[in-house]
């Protein structure tokens, strides 16, 4: 018989219980697209929708492995959010401004 989570996690340790929280958040900093977009509660017809594309486009580009930096800004900002390019190092991380540029340039 299934159990809820509730119960579960009643029955776990404090420790337990910050292990499966910091899982739970190294998760979300790590997905792919179709993950992030259910994560953010939208089904690939109501992207379509904000994108003025049909549904099989975003259930196409959703698999790709490569992809334009514009057309995954363009899917990013349509789920609300902001494409960072962040270039790491060993010395320490630096943002790609760039592609901040061709935005203003295309507006």
């Amino acid at each position: 018989m299934a159990k809820k989570f509730s119960e579960l996690e009643a029955a776990m340790t404090p420790a337990s219980i910050a292990r499966s929280d910091a899982q739970f958040n190294a998760l979300l900093k790590d997905m792919p697209l179709h993950e992030l977009r259910r994560a953010r509660g939208l089904s690939q017809k109501n992207l379509a929708d904000v994108l003025h594309v049909g549904q099989p486009a975003i259930a196409k580009l959703e698999h790709r492995t490569d992809m334009y930096i514009s057309t995954l800004r363009s899917h990013i900002e349509a789920m609300g959010g902001v494409l960072e390019i962040v270039a790491r190092f060993p010395e320490g991380s630096v943002n790609i401004q760039n592609f901040g540029a061709l935005q203003a340039t295309e507006a």
